[in-house]
């Protein structure tokens, strides 16, 4: 169960992050200079992909770790 909510929190908090860099460029004014490159555009999409992955396992830790101890605390086994 862990692994389904980590897949899908990495899904969720990866679409955020790419919705608000993409924001983020429209509001920000054009940059003067060449565009950024191939490799420089996946290096981004990686380094985005990796930080989802990482919030998703603290946030999946958080939330059943959470569950657990509230039946601990509620007298379950």
């Amino acid at each position: 169960m862990s692994l389904l909510v980590m897949v899908a929190l990495t899904l969720l908090i990866g679409m955020g992050l790419r919705w608000r860099e993409e924001r983020m460029a429209a509001t920000r004014p054009a940059a003067k200079g060449p565009r950024p490159g191939w490799l420089a555009m996946q290096k981004r999409a990686a380094n985005r992909w990796v930080t989802a992955a990482a919030l998703a396992a603290v946030a999946t830790i958080v939330l059943l770790g959470g569950l657990h101890w509230a039946r601990q605390l509620s007298g379950g086994w």
